[in-house]
């Protein structure tokens, strides 16, 4: 029997809480596909056999995809561990069959490896560069298709309104797609006071080859009294309204092969909470199973990386590169979002393509929020 056009998966990390939630769903069969953050393994915890054997099984179906998450993809410098990072997929990639390799846009507030959350850069030629290069590195060690996740954070509508298509150039030279997150997606259209439609239309949907849902949290502006910003935790149950979205987005995604729920297992301590999980995959698996009446006949875009990948030197760039460090330093130790703004008004970063002339206050007020966060 052939696969469904179109896969219902979950987020399955070696995390107790997730896989206590996800267990009856597994034993059911009503997980298609598994989604595995490979590189939060990297610490060198070893993987229990009864795990192997999942990954393995869903492997050998086609149906495991692997999410990285700490690779940094557009820090101006490029580092003994990326160069790390790389080995250790191309490793997993001969022991696992990964359908697909997906990596987050942005590049780590943190002055260490493995620290920090990822922040926007730049739309600039020079970051492009950045990106294209790692990109066909990712490809090298992984054979197989990869692509990149929208961001949720931005500073500026700007921003917003051009990320679309600047991850469409960022995936073109390695024939790439993308990993539609439509929480990311809800937090701009939140923050920003945006239109779904509107928005989305700013996306190349035809390269969209896997969405994810997931919740999130709000926080009270300081900065704006009466404004309330979302953001992607990951740690409650999906909002309505992120339903809402995945039904009028998947008609419009022609090549979508994979919906993943996600949710931290922070997120999934309760009773409660891990059967709200499993109502939350559920109702997103309606969702699919519906869609399959009305999938569009297209040709499948297989997203093949091309043959010759680079054997050069790593892109880096050491402008880029200051830059970057001297925004997470002022973000990790401002005391305030007027501090921070001060700061960097009279940084280098001033008057450049970082246009933090026009970044939202209560957007920069949330940068500091999130750097300050996860350097904690």
């Amino acid at each position: 029997m052939s696969a469904p056009a179109i896969l219902s998966a979950i987020a399955c990390n070696l995390d107790d809480q997730t896989l206590t939630a996800a267990l009856p769903l597994l034993e059911a069969g009503q997980v298609e596909a598994v989604e595995w953050s490979f590189d939060t393994l990297f610490d060198g915890r070893q993987l229990p056999d009864w795990f192997v054997e999942l990954l393995t099984a869903y492997g050998e179906q086609g149906r495991l995809v692997g999410h990285g998450v700490y690779f940094s993809l557009l820090s101006g410098r490029w580092t003994p561990e990326q160069a790390q990072w790389l080995e250790q997929l191309r490793l997993l990639a001969g022991r696992f069959r990964f359908d697909h390799i997906t990596e987050h846009f942005g590049a780590f507030t943190g002055q260490n490896f493995h620290t920090g959350a990822p922040l926007p850069v730049p739309y600039t030629a020079a970051t492009l560069r950045l990106g294209q290069d790692r990109l066909l590195r990712v490809a090298d060690a992984c054979q197989c298709p990869v692509g990149l996740e929208n961001l949720a954070f931005a500073y500026s509508l700007e921003e917003v309104q051009r990320h679309g298509e600047f991850l469409e150039q960022l995936v073109a030279p390695v024939n790439g797609f993308l990993l539609l997150d439509l929480h990311n997606l809800y937090c701009q259209l939140h923050n920003f006071n945006l239109l779904s439609d509107s928005l989305l239309a700013l996306y190349p949907l035809h390269r969209v080859r896997e969405i994810h849902i997931s919740g999130g949290s709000w926080e009270d502006s300081r900065v704006e009294q009466g404004r309330q910003i979302r953001r992607d935790t990951h740690d409650e149950a999906v909002p309505d309204e992120v339903f809402s979205l995945l039904k009028r987005t998947i008609p419009k995604c022609p090549q979508l092969k994979y919906v993943v729920l996600e949710q931290l297992g922070t997120g999934l301590r309760t009773d409660a909470s891990q059967d709200r999980f499993r109502q939350d995959f559920q109702r997103m698996a309606a969702i699919v199973e519906a869609s399959r009446c009305h999938a569009h006949s297209h040709q499948p875009n297989a997203f093949q990386p091309p043959a010759s990948l680079p054997a050069g030197p790593a892109a880096h760039d050491e402008t880029i590169h200051t830059q970057q460090r001297q925004l997470a330093q002022i973000l990790e130790t401002a005391a305030s979002y007027e501090e921070a703004q001060q700061r960097l008004r009279a940084s280098s970063l001033a008057h450049t393509d970082w246009q933090l002339e026009q970044w939202a206050p209560h957007m920069l007020e949330t940068a500091v929020r999130i750097a300050q966060k996860w350097k904690q």
